[in-house]
């Protein structure tokens, strides 16, 4: 594969821009855009900026060489400094619901799209800066991010690429050298934090609110114009535009979403904040803000202290939020086909069914088996969901033990203290958790009987999809506070760990331990605000 060595030698092709309309303002200044697709705006220029991390695999998909991501060239461009040759950015203007109201133009508020990099497969990869200062869409805010946000941005990034999870990409985290006033829990409490940009990488950012605004504004033929680029450029199998494509869009996009969320909850991911504006049209996950992993696991959990009350986007909601969100964007392309049944089958086939089958599928494979057979086990799974909810129990932790039981004996042989690791407090285990824990475990065990499960094949079907590393709140919030010292070694170390999140190594036993004590109270390691 030939490398660059000189970001100049990137090659640009910035479809977006040259296709669609541009705002007929310049300039930074917050305002409502009409009649347009995007704004020009150029990233902040920043005091002294420095690269704190690069993702080699990310680089690798630019064809960058280790020399250029070390370079003064690259820290300067990726800071927002400098623009490489056939860079043209921009921000783009969306819409959306928020927490279920609608929230009208929303827009990129500190994100800047530097241009639609094309590499030596002719793969096309949008660069992203998260973080580079104001835009038209900006609202209130600076347009800035801090180092907290960032680093959990580019670490959580990566670790669900590795993770399996559709994603969005971080190539780089970058310190600007300035300080960014931050009130973290909105209490009054504000002070000055680090501030960092972040490279994003996806095929496109593109989201469900960018249809949506021009649709709520009427205006069916740009709506039609972004529909039918979006369609040409992203999803060019489908073929030409026409009613009948869209509604096939409509349905990939449904698919995408459906497979992104079943990934999400075969993790343990709670995003936090699943606002249309935040769902891409390739069912990747995007904007990582105040998300969370399900440690303790709960239903009701959401790591969002603005949800904290009416938990919309908390885990156990996350598969019908999709469906809902879903709808919103049918709502919005709905001028274009004017069949609302065609449109709800798409959603209810396409989504609702494609879900139920790749949730019920997913959740065998986590207990080692080879298929779904409703006649057993959608009573195993809802009983299973039951008892992980009588006790604190470890999610990651669950499953990976449940792998170093040995089923091959007697079942008055089984050993399940091994499961002891799993609980938060496991000497508080009552007569009558052990009591339906041992039903759930004896269904269990005649169930591989039944399908004649061989040990060795359980186990390595179980440890492929459950993962022994994930990015924990607290593990993250340990290598922030490195960071906030001038101490980066625990990023780079995190973002080797989460290379191989499947793969034990006795070397990093510290990253796969339950959340410790002082963790629950401590900021950062639990809930969160959208303060970044």
């Amino acid at each position: 594969m030939k490398k660059i060595h000189k970001l100049d030698d990137l090659t640009f092709d910035n479809r977006f821009v040259e296709q669609l309309p541009a705002d007929s303002e310049v300039g930074n200044a917050c305002r409502q855009v009409i009649g347009a697709c995007y704004s020009h705006v150029k990233p902040t220029p920043v005091q002294d900026p420095k690269t704190i991390i690069v993702a080699r695999e990310v680089a690798d998909l630019l064809d960058l060489s280790d020399d250029v991501c070390i370079s003064e060239e690259f820290t300067h461009i990726f800071a927002g400094n400098r623009l490489a040759k056939g860079m043209q950015p921009y921000a783009m203007c969306y819409g959306g619901h928020q927490f279920g109201q609608w929230a009208g133009q929303l827009g990129d508020g500190r994100a800047i799209n530097l241009g639609e990099a094309v590499n030596t497969k002719n793969e096309h990869w949008a660069l992203q800066l998260k973080g580079a200062g104001k835009t038209p869409y900006s609202r209130q805010s600076d347009g800035l991010a801090v180092l907290r946000s960032s680093v959990r941005e580019f670490i959580c990034s990566e670790a669900m690429y590795h993770l399996g999870v559709p994603t969005t990409r971080a190539l780089s985290l970058v310190l600007t050298g300035e300080k960014v006033w931050r009130d973290m829990f909105y209490d009054g409490n504000g002070a000055y934090e680090s501030g960092a940009i972040v490279c994003r990488v996806a095929p496109s950012f593109t989201r469900f609110g960018n249809f949506q605004i021009v649709s709520a504004r009427g205006d069916v033929p740009l709506l039609k114009q972004l529909v039918d680029f979006t369609i040409r450029t992203d999803f060019p199998e489908l073929g030409d535009p026409s009613e009948e494509v869209y509604l096939n869009w409509f349905s990939q996009v449904c698919l995408l979403t459906a497979q992104m969320v079943v990934h999400w909850q075969r993790v343990g991911f709670v995003h936090g904040v699943m606002n249309t504006d935040n769902m891409s049209i390739f069912g990747l996950t995007i904007d990582y803000g105040p998300y969370g992993w399900l440690e303790d696991f709960d239903l009701k959990w959401t790591p969002n202290t603005t949800d904290s009350e009416l938990k919309r986007y908390c885990f156990g909601n996350q598969p019908k939020i999709a469906f809902w969100n879903l709808a919103q964007l049918a709502n919005a392309i709905y001028p274009l086909i004017g069949n609302v049944n065609a449109l709800q089958s798409t959603l209810n086939e396409n989504y609702s069914q494609h879900f139920q089958q790749g949730w019920q599928s997913m959740m065998v494979e986590k207990l080692g088996l080879p298929d779904f057979q409703a006649d057993t086990d959608d009573d195993l799974l809802s009983e299973l969901t039951h008892l992980l909810q009588l006790t604190q129990t470890d999610m990651t932790l669950f499953y990976r033990q449940l792998a170093k039981v040995d089923f091959s004996v007697e079942f008055e042989a089984l050993d399940f203290s091994l499961l002891d690791e799993a609980y938060y407090t496991p000497d508080s285990l009552n007569h009558q958790y052990k009591k339906i824990r041992l039903a759930w475990l004896e269904k269990y065990y005649s169930r591989l009987r039944d399908a004649r499960v061989n040990e060795v094949d359980r186990i390595s079907r179980m440890n492929a999809v459950n993962p022994l590393y994930v990015p924990r709140n607290y593990l993250l919030q340990n290598a922030i506070d490195d960071a906030n010292k001038g101490h980066y070694e625990e990023i780079h170390q995190l973002l080797e760990v989460f290379r191989t999140p499947y793969q034990e190594n006795s070397q990093w036993e510290k990253y796969s331990q339950k959340r410790p004590a002082w963790a629950n109270e401590k900021a950062g390691c639990s809930m969160l605000s959208c303060s970044s």
